[in-house]
């Protein structure tokens, strides 16, 4: 056993004595969507000795209108407003296992990580957070401490949704280098192992048993060029199409005020009759005409008294209306000049635009999908009603547009050029404000590519049905089983987004007396459930083509590619039996 396993068993030998319960104890701080499919991934989750204890703290009052947890069956609730010492002794984590810090405040989450410290100093940390500098931070201070970023791990799936293409997700294990592509883009020798069946978008299949009928595979990055160079061409394909013509008359419509404008084209309108007018009794040609009208109206011509009554009061109102003519037009500069500079503030004035992405919603994950966007080359055109959005700063130094106001209205969404853009990405944490975007941008373009974050599953199955969008993406659930696997000291080699899947690429140790020790390798694989990828022993080498008839033995380790049920299985029968303690505590009634 080498060190840090030593120690680990330690630290869990004196919370079993602290706690005289066998059964591992997690406390989870959380109010949204991520906190409640963490703690779904638990409960899930049986260790050795029994069902996990998972004990939940929210704020009194629900911060979401989405479940946060509170009223899964099974939970331990504390109600705490604020994470202090306090908060943490009566969630009982003196003695506890683990505690996951969930909540969308970094500086919060760091101040909440210090006094559970004070509490329980041998204490498996996971905390969420965005800001990279306060994670590296963070490491530092706890070296037991997983520091995640749901945004990071949810943004590819956001990424490749929008561009039609699988989320660039690479992962380096026992000495390769992997890949998720599809299988046109990869050299049959480069294939490792069929992942998924997408060829109807409305039922896609992962994990089959034919795994020759997977269109989507894991695959080895041997160096060559091959689909991941492709694929990658392919991200960068949309570039900026313009349209001067268009550039100009949207350039001129935004310059001047509505009421400015319809009186600068009275006024030309009334000095072009009456050019026309003055030509006629002038008996002069048109460009005579032209040359008379605009000096007399400009600046007016010496009297002439031998002139006609007619001509005569024709020069008068020229010249009138030229003296009208020029505080107009002063006026029509001053005031475009003041609209283009709050429009260019504000994302209003945009060029004709096509190929583009628009990204609504500049908080943790929209930023993290516009970051993305612009590193693989495409335009990207960014709404969000918030000025100050945390990706505000982001995309002003990147020279994103940035429009400020609601995305459900067609003023907004006609101004990101919505109607010639590629995707609209829709990731926002209102769901109901969310689908108002995505249905009216869809009045616009009936094939738009709509990429939407939903957090209901049903609900997105309806929306599918009803609307016809059927790309739609939970941050929550795609990083849960991350965060639930590193409460569990589980480590989770990677995620890969399969449309509204989510398969966890993990390595398993099996143990001695579990159900598998003994059994031949094929008993791990579990059509639609689990694909065994590698098999390692110790001493030895990873094997990555392993007999299926091999025996397995305790401490051998089996890397799998598995959907959240199936791991959670697979753990089941590779973790020793011991017998039920008794006595096993009920969960209590949330605490004031």
């Amino acid at each position: 056993m080498t060190e840090p396993l030593r120690e680990r068993a330690r630290r869990a030998a004196g919370r079993l004595r602290m706690n005289g319960d066998a059964h591992p104890h997690y406390v989870v701080c959380g109010s949204d969507p991520l906190a409640y499919w963490v703690v779904r991934s638990l409960l899930a989750t049986e260790s050795s000795t029994g069902r996990i204890r998972v004990t939940l703290v929210v704020p009194g009052r629900r911060r979401t209108e989405g479940p946060d947890g509170r009223d899964i069956e099974g939970v331990q609730v504390v109600l705490a407003d604020r994470l202090d010492e306090a908060a943490f002794r009566r969630a009982g984590l003196a003695g506890a296992d683990g505690l996951a810090l969930l909540h969308q405040d970094d500086v919060g989450n760091m101040h909440a990580a210090l006094c559970a410290q004070e509490v329980e100093p041998r204490l498996r940390l996971v905390v969420r957070m965005f800001n990279t500098s306060l994670a590296d931070g963070l490491r530092q201070l706890f070296p037991d401490s997983a520091v995640l970023s749901d945004a990071a791990m949810a943004a590819p799936a956001f990424v490749a949704a929008a561009l039609g293409e699988l989320a660039p997700t690479h992962f380096r294990h026992a000495g390769r280098t992997l890949y998720a592509a599809r299988r046109a883009d990869v050299r049959p020798s480069d294939v490792l192992c069929g992942l998924a069946v997408t060829t109807d978008p409305e039922l896609v299949r992962v994990l089959p048993a034919d795994e020759a009928a997977a269109d989507v595979v894991l695959a080895e990055a041997t160096g060559r060029p091959a689909g991941a160079e492709l694929a990658a061409r392919r991200l960068a394909r949309a570039r900026r199409r313009r349209q001067p013509a268009m550039v100009l008359l949207r350039a001129v419509r935004s310059f001047a005020t509505r009421k400015i404008g319809i009186a600068v084209l009275a006024l030309l309108a009334m000095i072009a009759v009456l050019g026309w007018l003055n030509s006629g009794a002038a008996h002069v040609g048109w460009s005579d005409a032209l040359y008379l009208t605009l000096v007399t109206s400009l600046s007016g011509q010496d009297p002439d008294l031998d002139k006609p009554a007619t001509a005569q009061i024709m020069q008068v109102v020229l010249t009138l209306a030229g003296l009208a003519l020029i505080p107009l037009i002063t006026a029509a500069v001053v005031d475009g000049i003041v609209n283009a500079r709050l429009a260019l503030h504000n994302g209003r004035i945009q060029p004709d635009r096509s190929g583009h992405v628009v990204v609504v919603g500049l908080g943790n994950i929209g930023t993290r999908v516009m970051a993305q966007l612009y590193d693989f080359g495409v335009e990207v055109v960014a709404i969000d009603r918030n000025p100050d959005a945390r990706g505000a700063p982001l995309a002003h130094r990147l020279g994103v547009p940035l429009i400020v106001g609601d995305a459900g209205l067609e003023e907004t969404l006609r101004a990101a050029s919505v109607d010639t853009c590629q995707a609209l990405v829709v990731v926002s944490t209102d769901d109901g404000a969310n689908l108002r975007a995505a249905l009216n941008a869809r009045s616009f373009d009936a094939d738009l590519r709509v990429v939407l974050r939903l957090f209901d599953g049903d609900f997105a199955e309806r929306i599918q049905r009803a609307f016809g969008i059927g790309i739609s993406r939970s941050v929550s659930y795609l990083a849960a089983p991350a965060f639930a696997a590193a409460l569990l000291d589980r480590a989770v080699i990677a995620t890969i987004p399969v449309g509204r899947h989510a398969l966890l690429v993990t390595e398993v140790p099996v143990g001695a007396g579990s159900p598998l020790d003994g059994r031949p390798l094929a008993a791990v694989a579990r059509p639609g459930e689990v694909r065994l990828l590698a098999h390692s022993r110790a001493g030895q080498r990873t094997d990555w083509s392993a007999d299926p008839r091999m025996v397995i033995q305790a401490g051998d380790r089996l890397t799998v590619v598995a959907r959240r049920a199936g791991l959670t299985a697979l753990l089941r029968e590779t973790t020793s039996i011991s017998p039920e303690p008794a006595g096993t505590p009920a969960p209590r009634q949330p605490e004031e």
